[in-house]
């Protein structure tokens, strides 16, 4: 099962949906339209959106509304990888240049600040207050995740708590909200509602587990980055973090901290966590976060919306990009 065949009940839509989102950041401005679309043309898996109309499917469904929700939210998480990119001086993300690898880092900010202030505009034409609060509430906690991973980098004492904190502020709560937006918009039930965000934030804890996992196994063709480029960067994932408190190699990881020659040994780091019992540790915590989204939707009824939900989930820790 892969993307394609799970949104063919949407096709229609999300190709609306993508074409709402070239319209949303297009402007006069040459240099401003080449750099706030490059990584747009780059493509993406569009999760966020697909949230967005599938949790609307449990209720009124209005494209038009729902649009003004899912639209916004892609262009958040643009926005904010477009910022990652240059906080970690990253050079390739999904196979193409990054906007400050292919211009600098002065373009990238202001490209990456009118995409969100783009969101922002669109998600404004919307008059429930409710939408707005969840929304700024979740770009809080998202600000708050991205400031402890910088505070984090290279910190290899820290817990599982802290990284699981992180990823939910970081990954999970805007997934979340997107399977919680589109219900709220098209006014289903609190319940429904209350379902739609445990389901989207047990699926981004999974998401973004999986994509640390990937990190390590994943070649550099399927990531469209280096492999183990998050450890490169001083980013600490659960991979590492198993392997350097109880994995087998544990002592030898260990001494590379502790003498600050893990620089030196990289490559060979990397290696080790792809082969340790790291790997397998996260994916069974991917699987349990996944089981606990299918679990959310148990009770709602059977038919293509809630297939297509349990088949993203599966999707999810599947994939191999």
């Amino acid at each position: 099962m892969n993307l394609v065949d799970i949104y063919l009940q949407l096709k229609g839509d999300v190709q609306y949906i993508e074409k709402e989102l070239e319209r949303a950041i297009d402007t006069s401005y040459d240099e401003m339209y080449k750099s706030s679309t490059h990584l747009l043309k780059a493509g993406g898996k569009r999760i966020r959106p697909v949230f967005v109309l599938l949790g609307g499917k449990w209720g009124n469904y209005d494209l038009e509304k729902l649009k003004r929700v899912a639209v916004p939210l892609e262009l958040i998480h643009m926005a904010t990888l477009v910022h990652d990119d240059v906080v970690d001086d990253s050079m390739t993300r999904r196979g193409s240049q990054t906007v400050r690898a292919k211009w600098d880092n002065k373009v990238a900010m202001y490209a990456g600040d009118y995409i969100f202030a783009k969101a922002l505009q669109i998600a404004s034409e919307l008059t429930n207050p409710q939408i707005h609060q969840i929304l700024a509430k979740a770009i809080n906690e998202m600000c708050k995740g991205e400031i402890e991973q910088v505070r984090d980098l290279f910190n290899f004492d820290q817990g599982l708590k802290n990284y699981l904190r992180r990823i939910k502020r970081k990954t999970a709560l805007l997934i979340a909200i997107s399977c919680q937006l589109g219900a709220v918009a098209s006014d289903a039930s609190p319940d429904i509602v209350r379902r739609m965000f445990l389901y989207g934030y047990n699926v981004g804890m999974a998401f973004q587990i999986t994509d640390d996992i990937l990190d390590f196994t994943g070649t550099e063709k399927q990531l469209g980055k280096p492999a183990g480029s998050d450890l490169r960067q001083g980013n600490v994932t659960l991979p590492t973090l198993y392997s350097i408190s109880v994995g087998k190699d544990r002592e030898q990881l260990q001494a590379w901290i502790r003498d600050n020659t893990l620089t030196d040994h990289m490559d060979e780091a990397i290696n080790l966590i792809r082969k340790g019992e790291g790997i397998a540790y996260a994916n069974q915590l991917a699987e349990r976060y996944i089981a606990r989204a299918c679990e959310q939707l148990e009770p709602l009824p059977a038919g293509k919306t809630k297939k297509s939900l349990l088949e993203i989930g599966h999707y999810i820790i599947g994939r191999k990009f």
